[in-house]
């Protein structure tokens, strides 16, 4: 059921400030099974109550949105320029099918073809500014008339699986987190639990720093999906993390240093109860974490992550069993009493 939770999530769009439409789906599916408010960013602030209570407040967070692009302008040829939202590489764009705007307008990323590209210029990475959206359209008049300056740009991904156990689609980062906090919703707590679904992440941690301020948590723990560079080419110690092996506890990035405690219990829990897990070989990047354990008086935090190969691309891909794990382990961390 999670699988297929996380493939109906997937395949919605919302990219950084566009994230309404996921928004409303986690809605329908936790509507019943928690309290809920929206904040005016947009994140989702749910109460789960359990059997019992606990003094410590303990939260639950994972993003909404996915990195995409952005209409900055409208060509007179009827083709668009466009900015990245987030960290997206123009080399894993070039080519690619895109929907712009409310429309759903079918557009293809493009730019000269190789053949009129100088020699010495064809193995560089073509600029976001050397590219254009071809809506299929002629006339900027003709392309006015179904999309705008501002308009949301999103990648167009089959959701597939393959080969062991493996998954590929775009939006992996962060809707696999929602989807393994929308079954610990569905599946019930022990004691009462703050989960937020929350907006902006890629451009910034924006709705973590709102949503976290005002749950104002003791303990934290983000659920995300962080880069695994496991590929031949790469030195073993430059893999990051590796698919197949477990969930990833991270003990500090960009952002964050992990509270050691909670880093410990994580590997203790999972050794105990059997289940795979890893931590990072290369300090980098950073998530809502970075935000969260600094809201009000400060939170003890653990990012809890799903090995993700081509990270911010439309084909990002993981494990199965390593979102099982990531489930796993979390459910347990939720259902403790930390006031002991």
């Amino acid at each position: 059921m999670m699988i297929q939770t996380l493939e109906k999530l997937c395949t919605i769009d919302g990219i950084s400030g566009d994230e309404s439409a996921v928004r409303e789906y986690i809605i329908s599916r936790i509507k019943d099974k928690a309290e809920i408010t929206v904040d005016n960013l947009g994140n989702i602030i749910a109460l789960c109550k359990g059997k019992s209570e606990r003094k410590k407040k303990v939260l639950v967070s994972a993003h909404m949105d996915e990195v995409g692009l952005i209409v900055t302008y409208i060509n007179s040829d009827g083709t668009l320029n466009f900015d990245c939202v987030g960290g997206v590489d123009p080399k894993v764009v070039y080519g690619k099918r895109v929907t712009v705007g409310r429309n759903k307008t079918l557009g293809v990323i493009a730019s000269a073809a190789i053949h009129n590209v100088p020699k010495s210029d064809r193995n560089k990475t073509v600029p976001f500014d050397k590219l254009v959206i071809d809506i299929g359209y002629g006339s900027r008049e003709q392309a006015e008339k179904l999309v705008s300056q501002g308009d949301s740009v999103n990648f167009t991904s089959d959701f597939v699986r393959f080969g062991d156990g493996f998954i590929k689609c775009k939006a992996i980062d962060d809707r696999a987190g929602c989807a393994i906090m929308i079954k610990l919703i569905e599946d019930g707590v022990d004691y009462d639990t703050y989960f937020t679904f929350v907006v902006q992440e890629e451009i910034g941690l924006r709705g973590a720093t709102a949503a976290s301020y005002t749950v104002g948590p003791d303990i934290a723990f983000v659920l995300e999906s962080t880069t695994a560079s496991d590929i031949p080419e790469v030195s073993d110690d430059k893999k990051v993390c590796l698919l197949g092996k477990g969930a990833v506890v991270s003990y500090m990035d960009r952002h964050t240093i992990y509270d050691k405690d909670l880093y410990r219990l994580a590997f203790d829990t999972a050794k105990k109860n059997s289940i795979a897990v890893q931590t990072k070989s290369v300090i980098a990047g950073g998530n809502d974490a970075g935000a969260i354990h600094l809201a009000k008086g400060g939170a003890k935090t653990a990012a809890i992550s799903l090995p993700c190969r081509y990270l911010h691309s439309p084909s990002c891909v993981i494990n199965q069993a390593d979102m099982q794990s990531a489930y796993d382990l979390v459910k347990l961390l939720v259902n403790r009493n930390y006031d002991q």
